[in-house]
């Protein structure tokens, strides 16, 4: 069966129905565009566990805070068609700003306090964008299960939660970040590096990685601290924040936290890079 290119929400509603109507799940995954590795993982999961796969390809401009950065972000339509076909996905969505947002948008939501660290200060307005994006697609796409990757980690929980909230009955896979060899995880921002930031790029794997081993040898403070120290003496890098967290509210963690989720943004060549790691 040919892939469905759909462009409106009539077009997407409509084939939801139908799906539904004979009983097949969906499994949604939706994309910026741009897609690498880290996408196909995603889609792959989506096509082991649901009977027919629709990624949405569309650039959301209420998650932006820098015009600038909107106008840059990568749109490879013709490629990400093709690479959406080779991956036998059923529906490919690509709206237009006007389906998705018929009556503006001007929706804000209350996060529960999920937004007040890390990425939520830096990019206010951000997650409610986020937020507005994903329940308005979830309304077109009518998804059973949608996939999510873990590399935006505040992101995913958010999501999770407002899911919740809301009432949706859209159950939320996490699926982990998908990796360079060097470490560096994934993402439609790292084309943007040139030949110098891209060898300074791994340093934020690795600095997780060494964060999760001193935890356990030296506790919490002193393996956050040390990792600041380095990260803010290499020329080339800009530390934003690092923040451990409880991976489900988000609040800061202690010692005696069971479970404790490192966060960190970078600057490298004006490029804003993010990731996670799960060290306790």
């Amino acid at each position: 069966m040919s892939m469905k290119v759909l462009e409106t929400a009539k077009e997407m509603l409509a084939y939801a129905g139908q799906m539904r109507s004979a009983k097949k799940t969906i499994g949604f995954v939706p994309t910026m565009g741009a897609l690498h590795a880290g996408h196909e993982s995603l889609i792959e999961n989506a096509k082991l566990r649901c009977d027919v796969v629709v990624v949405s390809v569309f650039v959301n401009p209420t998650q932006f805070n820098q015009i600038s950065d909107l106008e840059k972000y990568p749109r490879t339509f013709e490629a990400d068609r093709d690479k959406l076909k080779n991956l036998n996905v059923d529906v490919m969505f690509y709206p237009s700003i006007k389906e998705v947002y018929p009556n503006g948008t001007n929706t804000v939501y209350e996060l529960d306090g999920l937004d007040k660290l890390m990425e939520g200060p830096n990019r206010p307005g951000h997650f409610n964008g986020v937020v507005q994006v994903v329940m308005r697609l979830f309304d077109l796409t009518e998804p059973t299960k949608a996939f999510f990757g873990e590399k935006d980690f505040q992101q995913l929980t958010i999501i999770r939660h407002m899911t919740r909230k809301l009432g949706y009955k859209v159950d939320i896979v996490g699926c982990p970040t998908i990796r360079e060899e060097d470490g560096l995880a994934m993402s439609s921002r790292n084309v943007r590096l040139l030949e110098e930031g891209r060898k300074l790029a791994p340093l934020i794997y690795v600095t997780l990685r060494k964060v999760q081993e001193e935890i356990s040898s030296s506790g919490l403070n002193i393996a956050k601290n040390n990792a600041v120290q380095v990260l803010t003496q290499i020329d080339g890098v800009e530390l934003e924040y690092l923040e451990l967290v409880n991976p489900q509210t988000l609040e800061i963690a202690t010692e005696k936290s069971e479970q404790i989720q490192a966060c960190i943004a970078v600057w490298i060549e004006h490029v804003r890079l993010i990731d996670n790691m799960r060290v306790k």
